[in-house]
Formats: C-alpha cells, structure tokens, sequence
C-alpha cells in the first residue's frame, strides 16, 4: 500500500449510507484471509466421504483419430473396481454440453478431436486402483489428418473438426472450420489511408496462455436419495454449469443441487465444465459418492485455455500525429470446440481499435476450429491479444513521426463522448490520457540496482537471477509504455444478470444480516465486498456470508469484471429494499411518536434509524422483535446488443475500463535475459469499495500480464497437435523472484450507471501490462519482437 495513490474526482458516488464501521470504502479483511495463509482453508481438493470411491478420467493420446475400438475388460476385472464407462453407457439423450454452442462430447462419440479428450471414466475405492485401472482399457485409434492453423482449417480439402453443423453461428461463416467471424466497419479506410503521411503495418503472434491456477479441477459427487445428486465443487458458475450438467444426467435441474466448494483460482479456466459431469454420473452409476481430483499433468487437459493469435494491423497517421484509419484482421485458434470463442471473437474485434479516436477502420475477427487444445475465457477475454498489436502499432507509428510514445498516444487517446468502432459512445469518464500521464511521471527506479556498496553485485538484481549469469556486463535499460481498453459485463444482448437474497433478523439481541447469493468465490474478494455493501445499506454490524449454491437465482458467473457490478449490485437493490420494509415496519409500529417517522430521510447506522440529522429514533432489534425481513431479488445492468454482423455496429458493451503500464526492464544483451525491474500502472476503477483488494488484484492482473510476455506459453507440436509442456515444470509462470515492484495509482472516477459508480477492474491490468514489456524489451535492444512470450533465443538471434 505504500506505493498506492488515490485520486478521488470526477462525478461523486451516491453512498445512500454513511458512517457504518466495516462499509464500503474501508479495507475491510478478507474473511477467508487468515485461514489461506495459515494452510487452514478447505479447498474443493481437501473435501471428504467416508465412503466415497476415487473417480478418474481416461484421455485420448493423440489429437484426431477414429475410435476403432474400446475394450475394458481388464479395469472391469481389477479389485476395487466399481465402474467403467464409456460414451456408450450415458443415460440420457443429450450426450454433449457446452457454454454457448453444445457441441463438446460428454466422452468421445468414435472421434478424438484434441489431446487429451475424456473417452472412459473408471470409479475405484482408492485413486491409486482408479488411475491403474484406466491405464488397463485398451483403445485402438485410426488416426485422421490434423487441422492446425488457419490454412490447414480453411483450406479446400480441410477436415471439418463438426461436420452438419447447426449452431447459430453456422449460417454466417465463410467455411464451417470457423466458430464465428465478426467484421466491423466504420466510414472509408480507403479515403482515410490517402490522407495518410505514414503507415505502418505488422504481423503479430500471441502464444497460448495456461491460467495456471494452483487449485486443480475437482469436486465431490454425492447420490441423494431422490435419485438426484449433490455436486460440491469449484467452479466459476454454478447455474451454468447446472444447465449444462442436468441434461446429460438425464434429471431435472431440482434435482441436481450444487455448492461451492474452496476455489483456488479461476481466471476464466472453471467457466467451463471440467469434471462436474464425470462424477456425477460416476456417482449415479455406483450409487456412492465419488471424488475427482486432477493432478497438475491431467489439469492441463482439463481446462480450456487462453486463445493464440495471429494478428494483422495497418495504422496510417498525418505528420501531426493523428491517426487517419485503422485495419486489422484477427485469427484466434479455438481449437476443438467451441468453449466462449464466439464472445471472445466479439471482444477481440470490438477492442480492436485500443482506447483511441480513430473514425475509419476495417476490422475483421475469427476463431478457428482446429485440433489444438480447446481454448475459451481468460481473464482479458480476447481484448489481452488485441491490446499487443495495437500497442506495438502506436509504439511504430510513433517512431516514425519522431514522437515521443506517450505523447503520441495521449494526442490520440479517447474521452468521454467519444464514439467506439461499434457506434457505441463512451458515457462515462475515460481517463486515457490522464492514465498515461500518471505513469510517465513517476520516477524511474535507480539504475543499476545490483551494485551494492563495498560487496560485489546483488545477482538477484540482474538479468538471470541467482543463476549469476552475469555481474553486469552487455546489461541494457529499456523503458516501455502501454494502455489499454477492456468491458465490463456480458455483452452483445446477453441478460446478465445476478440474484441475491437478504435477510434481516436479530439474534442474541443484535439485528445480523445474512447475503445469500450464488457467486463464486474464487478469490476476488466478493464476500468481503458483499458484507461490507450490507454493512453500508443496513447500518449493521454483523454479517453472515451463506454458502453459494444453487438454491438461490443465478449470480452469473465471475468472470468479465463483472461480480462487484453485479452480484455486488444485486445485493445493495436488495438491501436497500430490506431496508425500506424495516423502516415501514418502524413507520407502523413507531410513527405516531414522532413526526419524523413520516417526513425526515431515515438511514440505518450502528444498529439505529437515525434522521439525517443524526437524531436516533430506534433501535433495529426493537423494530424487529421476533420477525424478519427476508428477501430475494434480481439485478441487470442496461440493455446492450449484438454487434451486426456484417457491419458490427451496436451498443454491444456495458462499461469500458482502462489501465495503463510503464515497464522498465533490464536486458542482458548477450544472452537474451530480461529482468523487469519495476511495472508502474495507473487505472480508473470509479469508485473503489475496499481499497486493499483493488490493489491486489490490480498487482494480479498486471502479473499475469508479466507472465504473458516473457516466460508462459503452451506449446503445441505443430506436426503432432500434442501438448508439450503440462507441467509447471515446464510451463513457467512468475514467481516471487521474477515479480517486480508494481507501484499502483488509482483514480476515481465514478460511472453514473454503475452501482456507487464502480468499474469493474480485475482484467484491465492484464491487458497493458504485457506490450509494456514488449516495449521496454524493444527500446533495450532494438528489436522488433512481434511475438510473445520473448524467448532467449529471439533476443540473441539464435533462433
């Protein structure tokens, strides 16, 4: 928090409530805090059945075949075996699921389509006996050509990945390898690229990001006496994945109860389902409780992950500076199924443009089918590829006027009332220009940290670390600038929207309030928010957080940057409802011994009904008495619409967001390392209901953001279409040691449409953060580096 500076202005927030200890503005602890450190907190991996039996998945080991044949035999016979099952023993007649399109395979129907695709499912009283079980059924697989990449996917003769197609989407794409395609077109890019002095263009690649959360997938499946099943679980959204589990159970949804269990991490890999089914219908199949848990190689497999790009920019700009027009064409990978890559098309080619004016642009965005991994949300959702290219563009562009890079993007940067590619304008504060500024102004870090009075160098300062590779020499500073634009919500004409119920009771003589809401908790700090909107709203102190599940209305999911919006919005409507019965119930009861009952402005503070004036009326527990307010309502953000689908016009998004970096980066010339010393960032968060939560997850994203760009990335054989590296072995991610100092400015800057005038903030970081980098990485060595993650090898030229 030291290095934390808030700068409140722009529109005030409307907080209905004040002066309640624990409300929102206040760095109120995570409940779950001490527990998490100290080792103590229950994730879904430590949950228990006395006599619950181990389930495991078996995987396809090559990336497209027939199955000729399954034989389980000999996993049948084994001891402590309970059950084998294959796509032929699903119960019911919907055998596939999926977030948007249903098109993902319970277990494979006679085709692979990927790597690590579930065919058989095995249930054993111990996971040892399970695992070798699985490893006992014999499948012999004809392998099929492979679709890789774009010219393999479209090509005349290419497989089809889903041959009869009959999504929603299948009638407007070009060949029936892409998932969707979305254009956007706005005024004459030809007419705008004759008033252009300078152009640039550049072809760009962003590798396959794993979300690498610590947790694995996993969860508990408990058969109920009604026929139904109890499903505990981490997951990021429970009504969706009770829409896509109860159909292939062949049960109604009632019947299918589910709860959250301890999450460890998400960031867009739990949107979708891993395990759920899988023990569900393990559970039905032996009627016992059976627990699934991955291993990190199996998590690998068992999630989607952030899509790779290939991208294509054209910027041109007058000799003063302005952009004239911009073109793109955007190549996302989807891999084997369809996962959210129809709404990450529709981010990718919205934010396309970054948070600039440009009024002439030809946009153009697609995923592939293919028979890579399948990839779907990750936090940045399609706008972290196109925030890479657009800011190696700027940095171009820049260069060739003989700009300076931040001066340049803030003569370009967007504002309040500018209007968006789509159509849309931008009614509320957009402070890219004022965020750029902050970053440049901050001091720079002192050069040449590692040189210590009287001892020799610190090698944890240097480029390589303590694997002293160097003690300084061909070490060079570079210094990197980037900003972003993301939303915030569904969008596209999604209904989101999220539940919460409130109840007002007192107990042992004090009014407690309890939030019951379905929201997953996967380590944003959500629950900490909710108690802290109760506490504002209902003048309370004590604040019971009900376990989500699904015997409340949806909460939507956590993804998008949208709970606090959302579910967080859903619980202030609520309680301020509860709060107007409570003081209906006080007007009945109380209002012929003072006038104020009928004409002052009450509030809720300390437990009392006070006039605005301060004066105190009563006590909530004596309103109460032996009743409570107990009540559930839903919450949904203004209207948008889908993008046309030939022009992309529409007002597809509910709130923007932006976030800007400054990198600074040491390079050891000679051998390709980079140590990055300091990430600055600046971001606009409206309004910021618990300011130590804010902080982390802005240092969060702009970590992951790090990771991103110079050390993760999936990789994929291109002849095989196999998973190299499953492993944090193999597949790096930021550690204490590689982290830098992430000083953190925040602005308030309230959204008159959002709950106390928010913005939702846990992926903005993530996405400027990582051409930050890149810039910083390109000014030290003066290379063009076009794609991420950077290697070694491409600084050294021994590629």
């Amino acid at each position: 928090m030291a290095n934390t500076r808030t700068v409140p202005s722009g529109t005030p927030t409307n907080v209905t409530q004040k002066h309640n200890k624990g409300g929102i503005g206040e760095s109120t602890l995570r409940p779950d805090g001490t527990l998490k450190v100290t080792g103590e907190f229950a994730y879904s991996s430590d949950m228990w059945h006395e006599d619950m039996l181990w389930g495991q998945t078996l995987r396809s080991t090559v990336a497209h075949a027939e199955i000729v044949s399954i034989d389980t035999s000999e996993a049948l016979a084994m001891p402590g075996v309970y059950s084998v099952l294959t796509y032929d023993d699903l119960p019911a007649e919907m055998k596939n699921y999926g977030l948007e399109i249903q098109d993902t395979p319970v277990l494979a129907n006679g085709r692979v389509r990927h790597h690590g695709e579930p065919v058989a499912l095995v249930a054993a009283d111990h996971p040892e006996t399970a695992r070798r079980a699985a490893a006992k059924i014999k499948i012999d697989y004809k392998e099929l050509p492979l679709v890789t990449d774009e010219a393999s996917a479209l090509a005349a003769d290419a497989p089809l990945i889903h041959e009869g197609r009959d999504d929603h989407h299948s009638g407007h794409v070009p060949h029936p390898n892409i998932v969707h395609r979305q254009p956007i077109i706005r005024g004459n890019v030809e007419e705008a690229r004759k008033r252009a002095d300078v152009i640039v263009e550049g072809e760009y690649t962003f590798g396959m990001q794993d979300q690498a959360f610590l947790g694995p997938e996993s969860g508990l499946a408990v058969p109920s006496e009604d026929g139904g099943v109890d499903l505990y679980v981490a997951t990021q959204w429970l009504h969706s994945d009770l829409k896509q589990i109860a159909p292939v159970l062949g049960l109604p949804e009632e019947k299918v109860r589910m709860t959250l269990s301890g999450v460890g991490g998400a960031f867009g890999g739990r949107e979708d389902i891993s395990m759920q089914i899988h023990a569900c219908l393990l559970a039905l199949a032996t009627n016992k409780p059976v627990k699934i848990v991955y291993n990190r190689f199996e998590s690998f497999f068992g999630h989607v992950h952030r899509h790779p790009a290939k991208l294509w920019y054209e910027h041109g700009a007058t000799k003063d500076g302005k952009i004239t027009h911009m073109k793109c064409k955007i190549v996302l990978d989807g891999g084997a199924y369809a996962s959210a890559s129809p709404a990450v098309v529709g981010n990718a080619s919205s934010l396309s443009v970054g948070p600039y004016v440009i009024d002439d642009v030809d946009i153009e965005a697609i995923a592939l089918y293919t028979n890579n991994p399948p990839c779907g949300a990750m936090r940045g959702f399609g706008a972290v590829q196109a925030c890479f290219a657009y800011e190696a563009q700027m940095d171009k562009l820049a260069a060739k006027l003989g700009m300076d890079p931040v001066e340049f993007r803030q003569l370009n940067a967007m504002e309040m009332g500018t209007i968006m590619p789509t159509g849309q304008v931008v009614d509320s504060p957009a402070p890219v220009a004022e965020l750029l500024r902050r970053v440049k102004a901050r001091p720079l870090p002192p050069e040449r940290q590692w040189e210590t009075a009287g001892e020799g160098a610190d090698v944890r300062a240097l480029p390589g670390g303590l694997s002293n590779t160097t003690h300084g020499e061909g070490v060079v500073r570079g210094v990197g600038y980037a900003v972003g634009i993301k939303n915030v919500g569904f969008s596209e004409g999604f209904d989101d929207y999220s539940t919460a119920r409130v109840r007002l009771e007192v107990i042992n003589g004090e009014p407690v309030a309890m939030v019951h809401t379905a929201m997953a908790e996967v380590g944003q700090g959500g629950v900490t928010v909710h108690a802290q909107i109760a506490r504002t709203e209902l003048g309370v102190t004590q604040v019971t957080i009900h376990p989500a599940d699904t015997q409340v209305g949806s909460a939507g999911s956590t993804s998008a940057s949208r709970q606090t919006y959302m579910t967080g919005g859903a619980v202030k409507n609520t309680c301020e409802a509860v709060r107007e019965a409570l003081l209906e119930m006080g007007r009945r009861k109380n209002g012929s011994y003072h006038p104020a009952w009928a004409h002052a402005e009450l509030l809720l503070e300390g437990g009392k009904v006070v006039t605005d004036g301060g004066e105190v009326l009563a006590d909530i527990a004596d309103i109460l008495e032996n009743e409570a307010i107990d009540l559930e309502l839903e919450f949904r953000h203004r209207p948008t619409v889908a993008f046309d689908l030939k022009t992309g016009q529409g007002d597809g998004h509910v709130q923007y967001t932006f976030a800007a970096h400054r990198a600074v980066v040491e390079v050891d010339t000679e051998l390709g390392l980079v140590k990055v010393v300091e990430l600055a960032t600046a971001q606009d968060v409206g309004k910021a209901l618990n300011m130590l939560s804010v902080v982390g997850q802005i240092q969060g994203g702009t970590t992951q953001g790090l990771g991103v760009a110079v050390m993760e990335e999936i990789i994929v054989d291109p002849k095989t279409a196999k998973v190299r590296n499953p492993s944090f072995t193999d597949y790096l991610i930021p550690t204490i040691l590689d982290t830098p100092t992430i000083p953190v400015d925040v602005l308030e800057l309230a959204d008159p449409n959002a709950p106390y005038g928010l913005r939702g903030l846990g992926e903005a970081p993530t996405l400027s953060s990582t051409p930050a980098v890149l810039a910083a990485i390109r000014q030290a060595t003066g290379l063009e580096l076009n794609k991420t993650p950077i290697r070694p090898e491409a600084l050294t030229g021994t590629l």
